[in-house]
């Protein structure tokens, strides 16, 4: 099992554009903020020596929000997904058979604020 923190990623909405015209129109691409995320993930990764899961794998998100806007957790894990499996965390996302994404909060039941957010990711074989 190993534990990563990584920072706050890209709305799936941003993650990804569409041009509409040139030689790239109808084509859906990584953004620039995409592209820079994967990057940030790229060397946080290497920065903690992680090895590469070649099996089944269990992935535990906590999200620490950087804000209290409302946000759907489903548009969430692509991005850290995606730069998890462009990092050579594994060879691809299809690898993870159980999937847990949550916000964290107080015993209260507040939502613990942390700008600018970030993301603490736990990877199991299973």
């Amino acid at each position: 099992m190993v534990t990563i923190t990584l920072p706050w990623p890209p709305t799936v909405n941003s993650y990804y554009r569409s041009p509409r015209s040139g030689r790239l129109a109808g084509r859906t691409l990584i953004s620039e903020q995409g592209r820079s995320y994967r990057q940030a993930v790229r060397e946080s990764v290497t920065a903690a020596h992680l090895g590469s899961f070649s099996g089944l794998v269990r992935v535990t998100v906590e999200a620490w929000m950087p804000d209290r806007r409302k946000r759907d957790l489903d548009n969430l894990h692509k991005g850290i997904l995606d730069g998890l499996t462009h990092a050579g965390v594994w060879e691809d996302d299809s690898q993870i058979d159980d999937l847990r994404i949550y916000r964290c909060r107080a015993a209260t039941g507040e939502l613990v604020i942390e700008k600018p957010g970030r993301v603490v990711v736990t990877i199991e074989a299973i």
